[in-house]
């Protein structure tokens, strides 16, 4: 089970891994915390779809394309984006979430359907945020608190007792995407090729976290499913431009100069030795999938 914050955020985390447990014969389930309703859109092409059928329309039908692309299930938790408000140049000032929008809700409120939907799935692995979000978008710092909530939740048999039989999910991983390493890797390899690079204004600007090295513990070897990724992120018409500069990275170049998708473990109930190069490391005797 992948938990993410908005339509988009499983094409551009963990969408190739989990493509590639799907073809393994893995069953796997995306779980949107919100619609994405106060996402921008980045896509020209796009505009008069979104005024004609609004944009919450819009970005359902972007994400059930993903999610066929991608081979998993989907759902939704059904809960309002909070956006990203940003500080007033002129006050300084920052304007407050909107009421009753995800990032603000009651913490039990955000939970519960998630505990009920882990209780239904019943998966082994859960993947998340840690506890930046990744980055600093209220949406994705609440996904990370909610998922950890409902995974210790989930398997409490005393916690929203309605909500279905316990389970307990038996590892925890958080996406380590955009890791200064893998940016650096891409940013070289493009530049050694004598091509622009998308990456370099962000190097610019990197700030380093601390000991963010060595949160890295499991590279789940998926670059035959690199063009699957792309082509799911695509489908995210409103969120993308096909022809910007993150899709003029050639294929081939990334599944040479970095042919994984990255991951933390946060929690295991099973042994395992570190590093990892699978999700399912010290489940496979107990389940093929």
């Amino acid at each position: 089970m992948a938990v993410h914050a908005h339509p988009d955020d499983e094409s551009s985390k963990g969408a190739a891994s989990a493509a590639r447990y799907v073809s393994e014969g893995a069953q796997v389930m995306v779980v949107t915390c919100t619609g994405g309703e106060r996402g921008d859109v980045l896509n020209a092409s796009v505009v008069d779809e979104v005024t004609r059928d609004g944009i919450h329309a819009v970005r359902q039908r972007e994400m059930a394309q993903a999610a066929a692309l991608l081979g998993v299930s989907h759902a939704w938790l059904g809960f309002e984006d909070s956006g990203l408000p940003e500080e007033d140049p002129d006050t300084g000032i920052t304007p407050p979430l909107p009421d009753g929008c995800f990032a603000v809700i009651d913490r039990d409120e955000a939970t519960e359907p998630l505990v009920r939907l882990i209780r239904e799935f019943r998966p082994q692995v859960l993947t998340t945020y840690d506890e930046h979000g990744g980055y600093p978008h209220p949406d994705h710092i609440r996904t990370h608190e909610v998922s950890m909530a409902a995974v210790e939740a989930a398997a409490d048999a005393t916690r929203f007792p309605d909500s279905g039989e316990p389970w307990a999910v038996s590892k925890v991983y958080y996406h380590m995407t955009f890791h200064k390493a893998r940016v650096m890797a891409l940013h070289e390899a493009l530049e050694g090729a004598d091509m622009e690079s998308p990456y370099g204004d962000w190097l610019a600007n990197w700030t380093d976290r601390p000991h963010d090295a060595e949160r890295l513990t499991t590279l789940v070897p998926c670059a035959e499913w690199f063009g699957v990724r792309e082509d799911a992120l695509r489908a995210h018409r409103t969120q993308v431009d096909p022809e910007g500069p993150w899709f003029r990275v050639p294929l081939i170049m990334q599944q040479r100069v970095w042919p994984t998708e990255d991951f933390q473990l946060a929690t295991s109930t099973v042994e395992t030795t570190l590093p990892e190069d699978d999700l399912f490391a010290g489940l496979r005797s107990e389940s093929a999938s």
